[in-house]
């Protein structure tokens, strides 16, 4: 089986769903199938220096990067759009990864005209909340040419149930399925010692540290979080935050202001984008982990956090209800108030939050890894795969 994957770029600054695809590749090439990526060479405002139009082999997948050009957030890249519609019939079915984009709008034409079969993964740019933030330009685009390609797909994959219930309104018919994100077991076997961390961040040291591990963005609500985190600082003056990201959009003075308004920015650090071993070293350091977000399509830090073994506060916005279910989680609305309760309730109970955190971790090791994953899409794929050689039509009638 031959799987083409498209993404409109993987730079590292994009945080979970680059870091999602690659190992997503790589877990379907595991178990056998021949998987190619393509993407532009974009990270933020630089470009990935690796060389462009040639296959670069990795342990169990290809990649290939092409140039682009960038038009404000919006990447266009002509030379990937003809390679697209030169090789799509190479396939046996493409997956793309992300909406509103230039280079995704290209694999479904692509795809439409050499009837090659694909599956959409919204990464949670259908979410109520993703849809209302620039709203014009999304309505717009969506009205011209997403719907209509999201209704040729012959999947659309949701990473969880609740992205799957937020998309009802749009009232689309294609199949959706529920795939989520996953991790590799591996990484959370031995974590590095905190020492890195503490050696790198030494304000740090010594004090009970609840961790954001994600992008400065406005989805993220660090808004929400400035006042909570402020709320429990007053309780617990021990504690401090570490907000480990990048800054992308250049929101970062934004969210400074926002723990300075709420008059605790003495105990936040600001680490920005921590990869490789800092980063286990800081899942290792942390003893609380939060994800205030307003919108997510399902988090990949929110994954780690869990399976580093750490107490989690995470909101509805991150699409991880399973983890109320089990009781591995606090699962809290959006709310400031409530992120903070659910801290403090941390903080006055830390035998009780680190059961929480043990149980998390064998949660997550038992049931998200991209192992399982890959063998559901797998799965997937071949329905599909089935269903066109019995009735290729159903490609050009969007069925």
């Amino acid at each position: 089986m031959k799987i083409l994957i498209v993404i409109p770029a993987l730079g590292s600054v994009y945080g979970g769903p680059s870091k999602s695809v690659v190992e997503l590749a790589q877990a379907l090439g595991t178990f056998g199938l021949s998987v190619d990526l393509v993407t532009t060479n974009a990270n933020g405002s630089t470009s990935i220096d690796l060389p462009l139009y040639v296959w670069l082999s990795k342990k169990f997948y290809r990649i290939q990067y092409f140039p682009y050009w960038a038009l404000s957030d919006y990447k266009i890249s002509f030379s990937l759009t003809i390679w697209l519609f030169q090789h799509v019939a190479d396939y046996d079915l493409v997956h793309t990864n992300a909406i509103f984009s230039y280079p995704i709008l290209a694999a479904y034409w692509a795809c439409q005209q050499q009837r090659v079969p694909y599956v959409v993964t919204p990464r949670g740019m259908l979410e109520p909340w993703a849809l209302s933030y620039k709203p014009g330009k999304k309505r717009l685009y969506y009205t011209l040419f997403e719907k209509l390609a999201l209704q040729r797909a012959s999947a659309i994959q949701m990473l969880a149930s609740t992205e799957a219930e937020g998309t009802k309104s749009l009232n689309i018919k294609t199949p959706l399925i529920i795939v989520p994100n996953g991790i590799n077991y591996q990484e959370f076997e031995n974590i590095p010692n905190t020492e890195l961390f503490y050696q790198q961040f030494p304000c740090t040291r010594n004090k009970t540290l609840i961790l954001f591990l994600g992008r400065i963005d406005p989805k993220k609500g660090l808004d929400l979080l400035a006042t909570a985190f402020a709320k429990a600082h007053k309780e617990f003056p021990e504690i401090h935050l570490v907000i480990a990201g990048p800054d992308n959009i250049g929101f970062l003075a934004t969210v400074q202001n926002y723990f300075m308004t709420a008059g605790c920015s003495d105990a936040i650090t600001f680490t920005g984008m921590l990869t490789g071993a800092m980063k286990y070293a800081a899942l290792a350091a942390a003893n609380i982990y939060v994800a205030p977000s307003y919108s997510e399509g399902f988090s990949m830090s929110v994954l780690e956090g869990m399976a580093a073994g750490l107490p989690c506060v995470i909101t509805t916005g991150c699409n991880f209800p399973e983890a109320a279910a089990a009781g591995v989680a606090s699962v809290v609305d959006i709310n400031s108030d409530q992120i903070a309760n659910a801290l403090i309730e941390f903080l006055k109970q830390p035998l009780q939050a680190k059961d929480m955190g043990d149980r998390a971790r064998q949660f997550i090791l038992e049931n998200y890894t991209w192992d399982s994953v890959a063998l559901k899409l797998i799965s997937v794929y071949q329905d599909i795969i089935i269903k066109r050689h019995q009735n290729p039509v159903s490609l050009e009638l969007g069925g």
